[in-house]
C-alpha cells in the first residue's frame, strides 16, 4: 500500500525532496509559503488515509521553501479518526519512499508548563508516548527500519540547534519542553494534566508521537514544534474548544511560518 501510494504520487511530481513538513491543527498556513506548490489531494491516492480532522486540508503540497526541495502535509491522520496506528504513520513512510531525510513535526498543544503563554512555541526535545499504542507493533518491515529502533536522539540534537539559532537571530522566543501525546479526542482531565506535569511534560496533545516514532524507525532526523493553543485542562477557569485551538493557531501561523523557512534553509 505504501509503494503503490508512493509510486502514485512520483507520477504526479518531478520528485528530488528531501524535506518533509507535517502541519497541525490551525498550521496549514505554513503550506502556503511553498513556491511552485504541487497539490495532491490524500483522497486521491490509492490506499491513502483522509484526514477528518477541522482545520485540516487533507493534501500533500510539494514544491520548495528556502530553496529546498519539501513535502508538505496540510493536515495530518489522527489516531482518535478512527485509524490504525500503522495508518497514522503510513504518510511519514510515504515520504520516506519519496527520498525524504528530514522531517519537521508542528502542532498545536495545551501548554502544562506553567511558565508557558498561549501563543508560545516549544521546541520539543523529547515526548512521552501515552496513546498505548506503537506504530511499529506487528511484523517488523526491514525496508523501513530494524526491529529495535533507537528513540534516544528522537528530535535531532543538530537541528534543534540550527532551529535556536535561527529564532536568537530573529528575535522569537523559543520555548523548550516534552511533549505529551494521548490518544484523544477528548482533552485531558485536570487530573490527568498534574500527573503529566509530575511526570516531567510540558505540553499535550493528540498527535506527533507515532509520526516521530516511525520517522525514527526510517531514519529521517527529526524537528518538532508545538503552538501552546491554550492552558490545559484546570490550569484556567475555561472550558477547552477545538475551534480555540484552531484560532491560536492562525492567529500565530505567521511566526511559526517564518521560523520554519528559516530553518528550512538553513537544514
Amino acid at each position: 500500500m505504501v509503494e503503490k501510494a508512493a509510486e502514485f504520487i512520483r507520477s504526479k511530481t518531478d520528485g528530488g525532496y528531501e524535506i518533509g513538513i507535517i502541519c497541525g491543527s490551525g498550521l496549514g498556513g505554513l503550506c502556503d509559503s511553498v513556491e511552485n506548490p504541487i497539490y495532491v489531494n490524500y483522497s486521491d491516492i490509492p490506499n491513502f488515509p483522509v484526514s477528518t480532522a477541522p482545520g485540516h486540508i487533507g493534501r500533500f503540497v510539494f514544491g520548495t521553501l528556502g530553496n529546498k526541495k519539501v513535502i508538505c502535509m496540510q493536515g495530518r491522520i489522527h489516531y482518535y479518526e478512527g485509524y490504525s496506528p500503522e495508518s497514522v504513520v503510513m504518510p511519514v513512510r510515504v515520504m520516506k519512499l519519496l527520498g525524504v531525510k528530514k522531517l519537521i513535526v508542528t502542532n498545536a498543544a495545551g501548554g502544562i508548563n506553567e511558565n508557558f503563554n498561549v501563543g508560545d512555541i516549544m521546541m520539543i526535545t523529547d515526548h512521552i508516548n501515552f496513546t498505548g499504542v506503537n506504530p511499529l507493533v506487528g511484523k517488523n518491515d526491514a525496508r523501513f527500519g530494524v526491529r529495535f529502533p533507537d528513540m534516544s536522539f528522537a528530535y535531532s540534537p543538530s537541528l534543534r540547534k540550527t532551529a535556536c539559532e535561527c529564532a536568537n537571530k530573529m528575535g522569537i522566543t523559543l520555548r523548550e519542553g516534552v511533549y505529551i501525546g494521548c490518544s484523544g479526542p477528548s482533552y485531558e482531565t485536570p487530573a490527568e494534566i498534574r500527573a503529566f506535569r509530575a511526570l516531567g511534560a510540558d505540553a499535550v496533545g493528540m498527535s506527533t508521537v507515532m509520526e516521530v516514532i516511525a520517522a525514527n524507525h526510517c531514519k529521517m532526523d527529526v524537528l518538532g514544534f508545538s503552538l501552546v493553543a491554550n492552558k490545559a485542562a484546570g490550569m484556567s477557569n475555561n472550558r477547552l474548544t477545538e475551534q480555540e485551538v484552531i484560532d491560536i493557531g492562525r492567529e500565530k501561523a505567521n511566526v511559526m511560518q517564518k521560523l520554519v523557512r528559516a530553518v528550512v534553509g538553513e537544514m
